[in-house]
């Protein structure tokens, strides 16, 4: 049962890391183009560079499980925000399944917030570091 909490709390931080690094890695070379669309929508255009911080480092740092619970918590709030900027269009499906979308992965990262990354993970290493040097 312990392998299977491992391996399952590794791939739900590969699956919802996804996202967010490649959002991010695919700003980088748009950014420009990004901040346009964030002003378009009410959003200061200079808030892009924030936003690939956020999305490239959380993801990685979701990744590997490090910083898990604070990092899940941002990406969740962000998750949440960004969905209703930019997706909540009630005549639009698409944009509502977008929005949903968003509100599925916070509801993900409060997972990860509230039972942490796991044994495969950064968080597991340092603390098990901790203890060892206490003991």
């Amino acid at each position: 049962m312990n392998d299977t909490k491992s391996y399952a709390g590794l791939l739900a931080r590969i699956l919802l890391s996804i996202l967010f690094i490649t959002a991010g890695y695919g700003k980088l070379g748009a950014a420009e183009g990004t901040a346009a669309y964030m002003a378009s929508q009410g959003v200061p255009g200079l808030l892009v560079w924030p936003t690939i911080v956020l999305e490239l480092l959380g993801g990685l740092a979701i990744l590997v499980g490090f910083q898990t619970r604070i990092v899940a918590l941002a990406l969740a709030g962000f998750s949440v925000l960004a969905g209703l900027i930019f997706h909540l269009v009630p005549g639009d499906q698409m944009q509502m399944i977008s929005l949903y979308k968003n509100l599925g992965l916070a509801g993900g990262f409060l997972l990860l917030a509230a039972h942490g990354a796991g044994a495969l993970s950064l968080d597991a290493l340092r603390a098990g570091k901790r203890r060892a040097a206490t003991a």
